[in-house]
């Protein structure tokens, strides 16, 4: 009797050994895996770090620019030969900012520099933005210096980025973004607005030119005469001041969450007025980019320049709207200094 229950016991063990080998595969194929995907991770850092640093020893890099590693790249293109450049180093860089920041007057003057490509709102496009394989793939692009664009300078260009609007998928891929900045020594330009009343203001008159096309039957987001400032700074809208407070509070998260997100990279905080105001912030951005000082400038011209009571239709409600509130110093501030 005892042989036959050790038979039967025998026998229910082989399907508890089989599911326990079964499991053991398959997490041992998990682990491997696992191990496997951190080891590419690392292998891809590493050949970036050798790689830098067979250039860095090719072409004799200078000790002081050496402790600016790893903001410091030498790409090499695929569609064309840098020749006797291909020893100048190159910093890459991305420009954070909203619409209606001053992002495209910003960008015209890091473009009037002989050094710089700042290559535009390359993620407008959705399909460079429709996942992270194709973000990386595009972003790849542009820092391998195989973007073309209005803004490629020849191939002794020591400073080459884009901009990129919160609204084009930042978010939606922020870790894997910083990542890629933090890997490839990618530095980070934030450029918002600090009277967010004024900036409403644009916004609105845009998207109105937008469809009443004001001059001539075209649009224009930026103009580069003052005769055409003064026609589209006739239009005086009206501010929705019961989602006011809302509208200023979602602008403010979306920027201090930006700033949060990628607090880690090599980074520069610039506010548009302020750029009127320091007469130094140029220099500043042009040191942080490690190019060449020079005088920047751009064609285009300032549209809202009047004060925001002879701007908005509805000035009364807006002022009693944000008067004794967080956001009252927006009714009084200007973006120019005095």
């Amino acid at each position: 009797m005892s042989a036959f229950l050790f038979k039967i016991s025998k026998r229910s063990s082989v399907p508890l050994r089989m599911v326990l080998v079964l499991f053991v595969t398959i997490f041992g194929v998990f682990v491997f895996t696992v191990c496997i995907k951190q080891i590419t991770i690392e292998n891809k850092s590493n050949n970036i770090v050798l790689a830098t640093e067979k250039e860095r020893n090719h072409c004799n890099l200078h000790a002081s620019a050496q402790n600016e590693l790893p903001q410091i790249h030498f790409p090499r293109p695929k569609t064309y030969s840098r020749g006797e450049c291909s020893c100048n180093p190159v910093r890459f860089f991305v420009l954070f900012s909203m619409q209606r920041c001053g992002s495209g007057w910003f960008e015209t003057l890091l473009n009037s520099h002989p050094n710089i490509s700042s290559h535009g709102e390359i993620f407008s496009v959705k399909e460079r933005r429709i996942n992270i394989s194709s973000i990386i793939r595009t972003l790849d692009g542009v820092y391998n210096l195989d973007w073309f664009s209005s803004a490629s300078k020849n191939e002794c260009v020591a400073a080459v980025g884009f901009k990129w609007m919160l609204n084009q998928g930042v978010f939606d891929n922020h870790k894997e973004i910083l990542d890629y900045f933090n890997l490839k020594g990618v530095s980070v330009i934030f450029l918002f607005r600090r009277n967010l009343l004024r900036r409403l203001i644009s916004v609105l008159a845009n998207d109105y030119d937008r469809h009443a096309k004001q001059l001539n039957g075209i649009h224009k987001s930026h103009v580069h005469t003052k005769q055409e400032a003064e026609v589209l700074a006739q239009f005086k809208p009206i501010i929705n001041t019961t989602a006011l407070i809302a509208n200023l509070r979602s602008v403010e998260r979306t920027m201090t969450d930006c700033l949060q997100l990628f607090r880690s990279t090599h980074h520069i905080i610039l506010y548009y007025e302020g750029i009127f105001k320091n007469h130094k912030a140029l220099v500043q951005i042009q040191e942080f980019l490690g190019v060449p000082v020079r005088k920047l400038q751009s064609r285009q011209v300032k549209i809202h320049l009047r004060p925001p009571p002879e701007q908005i239709m509805n000035w009364k409600d807006v002022y009693i709207t944000l008067n004794g509130t967080q956001y009252e110093h927006f009714l009084h501030q200007a973006d120019y200094a005095n």
